[in-house]
């Protein structure tokens, strides 16, 4: 169990759902990780279980929006463990409005949030990409990103931005052995997606294709898959994970 043994992993969003399974299952598999959240007390509790569990992970409060703090997180991540092999960009929030009902303040937060962050994120980790030779970023879009979805404009317009810029960053730095892919979940069972699950169980029903909705651990095993060696091959690619949904 050391599919990650020696890399270092930044992990954004990783207080609960996706993220805090990835930052537990990225330090099960052997790297140090660099997990970051706005939400300290459950970013804590996410921490202390990695550590109990024997791996090693430190934690910092992030805005993703803000310039300054991603050139902190880069700087301590650095300074704490010499380098930086993976980031993913996991930090993000939901939207359902529609196009005509949108309110722009909403839509500027989900474009800051879902976008602008995993840009900042990107500028900031590629020089130190850059020194260490190499490494993967993984940048966690949706099912929006590859068909439209009613009800979620500004989700699925960031989502989707966010598929394009990852396409135009492997492109960018591929040659230089730094990996940019992107993971499309489906309707995952996280604190994000509760507020709608019932309202809108019978959609989610219809479009999954599988008996059962998907678990934050699902995703966190494909992100593995795209931040270890095992995807060396892989770059500007699309992992869709999403029980069927896009199969339609």
């Amino acid at each position: 169990m050391a599919r990650l043994e020696g890399k270092v992993a930044i992990v954004t969003g990783a207080a609960m759902g996706m993220g805090a399974e990835e930052a537990k299952l990225f330090a099960k598999e052997g790297a140090k990780v660099v997990a970051t959240d706005v939400n300290e007390v459950a970013l804590a509790q996410v921490i202390e279980e990695i550590k109990a569990a024997g791996g090693e992970a430190i934690g910092f409060k992030q805005n993703v929006v803000s310039d300054e703090e991603w050139q902190t997180i880069i700087a301590e991540a650095v300074k704490a463990y010499g380098k930086i092999d993976i980031l993913v960009n996991n930090a993000g929030i939901s939207s359902t409005r529609t196009i005509a009902t949108f309110d722009l303040a909403e839509w500027n937060r989900v474009m800051d949030i879902n976008l602008t962050g995993c840009v900042l994120g990107m500028k900031y980790v590629l020089p130190e990409m850059q020194k260490a030779g190499g490494g993967s970023i993984i940048n966690i879009s949706s099912i929006g990103g590859l068909v439209g979805m009613a009800g979620t404009s500004a989700y699925t317009a960031a989502k989707g931005a966010l598929r394009s810029l990852t396409k135009a960053a492997a492109v960018e730095y591929g040659k230089q052995s730094i990996r940019v892919n992107t993971v499309h979940p489906g309707i995952i069972v996280t604190p994000m997606t509760a507020p709608t699950m019932e309202s809108a169980l019978p959609y989610y029903k219809t479009f999954t294709q599988l008996p059962y909705f998907g678990e934050p651990v699902d995703v966190a095993y494909g992100v593995l898959f795209l931040a270890s060696d095992e995807s060396r091959f892989m770059t500007g690619s699309e992992l869709v994970i999403d029980g069927g949904w896009t199969a339609l």
